[in-house]
């Protein structure tokens, strides 16, 4: 019971028939942050079309695979000691949902500029702000946010450790130097940690008390950087919970499963690039899983017949794509962390390494050919240059500029540039570019605009 604590003591009426996860899982659905991402982009931008996947779609695949891998774990491990503290389905899905909502709008673009403008302030980093949401700004409680139940909270905990602790010096965010006309932020040096914020860090103490003092030193430790004279990283968190580590699977399948089935539809990938970097052998597991699935004997060329369906008429490409996640969420098992006590952060779900290594691969492929495409980068890059735009308007005179009743937060906070970041990172795209004509463009803008 000590994981269904909430932090403001909120309990249900004696009537109410859900469970705490229930209740949970209704908070999330019906939150307007979780609304917001169906105006984010997820990877290809958003109005180009209405068929492809947005943040909003994004996370209910991933909630629904997260319940995909809990039922299987259970059916395939049904003696593992690990079963009986597998989370319920609501619990789950409820994690699986809340995973994005603290993205800012236009992605990683977005993350590294509002990064760029917190520099001197704590920074900014998207899962740190979907902790933010979730225990602060969130409105089913004064004080504590969403006000959902501790394990919920540490299932959405994907990086237990702060940003002050894992920033690296030697990266602090910059502008790119030896610019003539243009101001631009160098992506790289503004890239932030994978955190929680500095200033979330009384909500995290609370996820975790319930630890024992040596196990919660042991998660929230850190693994250090590469050597000096190395290229400058990030330190990184070590460990994230049961909950947390099917959240992640889920999220890694949805990844490079569906956002490349968008990418096929759309033709951003050709069988080439397919081809060169999915090979055969990358694929020899998964083709063996699903020969051994077959009455018939299959054909000569397993490998061919994938590329085919992947690449052919929409019918056989939604087939191999339902074999894809159908064969990585069987293929879960689980991982023990010896040297924990509390079960939660003891046990893990992972992927069997053969089916890693074709997750890997279809991740890469996504990655190269897609999100670092020039097609996907322009458009990252104008709205990374929009953010800091509309940033900066606002910083510079917030009575003028900031809707009123963010105002009236800025000043009961004593003039915090948190609370321009929290506006900004919760916009949608759409309202985000809306804000940029209204301050910046001559012919766009109305006093009569919603502010």
């Amino acid at each position: 019971m000590k994981w269904d604590d909430r932090r403001s003591g909120w309990r249900k009426h004696a009537g109410d028939a859900r469970s705490d996860a229930d209740v949970d899982y209704g908070r999330i659905v019906h939150c307007a942050s979780f609304r917001r991402l169906q105006g984010k982009t997820q990877i290809l931008n958003l109005g180009d079309s209405d068929f492809y996947r947005n943040r909003l779609t994004h996370s209910l695949e991933v909630a629904q695979i997260a319940g995909s891998v809990t039922r299987q774990l259970q059916t395939d491990h049904p003696s593992h000691r690990a079963i009986e503290h597998l989370p319920s389905l609501p619990q789950i899905q409820a994690i699986g949902a809340t995973h994005d909502l603290g993205h800012p709008p236009f992605g990683h673009g977005g993350e590294v500029a509002l990064n760029y403008c917190m520099a001197e302030h704590g920074g900014f980093e998207g899962n740190g702000q979907t902790i933010r949401i979730l225990t602060r700004l969130e409105k089913y409680s004064d004080h504590d946010g969403a006000d959902l139940a501790r394990r919920t909270l540490l299932g959405t905990l994907k990086y237990p450790a702060p940003y002050g602790k894992l920033a690296n010096p030697d990266l602090r965010p910059v502008l790119r130097p030896n610019m003539s006309v243009l101001s631009l932020i160098d992506r790289d040096s503004a890239k932030p940690p994978k955190c929680y914020m500095d200033s979330e860090d009384a909500a995290v103490m609370w996820i975790l008390e319930k630890l024992s003092p040596r196990d919660r030193d042991v998660f929230t430790s850190i693994e250090w950087s590469a050597a000096e004279g190395a290229a400058p990283e990030h330190h990184k968190a070590r460990h994230k919970s049961l909950d947390c580590s099917i959240m992640d699977l889920a999220d890694d399948i949805a990844f490079g499963v569906h956002d490349l089935e968008d990418a096929l539809a759309l033709s951003f990938i050709t069988r080439e690039d397919f081809e060169q970097n999915v090979s055969p052998e990358s694929c020899r597991h998964f083709l063996d899983f699903v020969n051994s699935r077959k009455r018939a004997a299959s054909g000569n060329d397993a490998y061919g017949d994938l590329v085919a369906m992947l690449f052919g008429s929409a019918s056989p490409r939604k087939h191999a794509i339902s074999r894809l996640v159908g064969y990585f969420v069987q293929h879960c098992l689980f991982d023990e962390e010896n040297g924990f006590e509390e079960p939660l952060i003891r046990y893990r779900a992972a992927l069997h390494p053969d089916a890693a290594v074709l997750l890997k691969a279809l991740k890469k492929l996504v990655y190269r050919r897609v999100i670092r495409s020039p097609a996907v980068q322009h458009l990252e890059f104008k709205g990374q240059q929009m953010v800091v735009a509309v940033f900066e308007a606002f910083a510079t005179e917030p009575e003028a500029f900031l809707p009123r009743g963010t105002f009236a937060l800025f000043e009961r906070d004593g003039g915090d540039m948190r609370v321009i970041c929290d506006h900004i990172a919760g916009m949608t795209d759409g309202f985000l570019l809306k804000t940029y004509e209204r301050l910046f463009s001559p012919r766009m803008g109305s006093v009569f605009d919603q502010l």
